[in-house]
């Protein structure tokens, strides 16, 4: 298990899980919110839709495809 901060929250993941993975898994349904306020999350899972676009250490991924890594600082843009 490795360390990684979520939203200034710390959250504990296998090493290797996929940002999404480990934000499920930690009860969280929303990544980000739309330019309406809508929620996001989610959405096909393989990469194409880039719905679960969340800032990993200040870069913009799809957090469906992004292994998290110890002390990686996550920001979902939704809390």
């Amino acid at each position: 298990m490795i360390e990684l901060s979520v939203d200034g929250e710390p959250l504990r993941a296998p090493a290797g899980q996929s940002i999404a993975a480990a934000l499920l898994a930690a009860g969280r349904r929303s990544l980000r919110a739309s330019p309406s306020g809508d929620p996001r999350g989610l959405y096909c899972g393989i990469g194409v839709c880039q719905e679960c676009r969340v800032q990993a250490d200040g870069r913009v991924v799809r957090a469906c495809v992004t292994p998290v890594a110890a002390g990686m600082r996550v920001t979902t843009g939704y809390t």
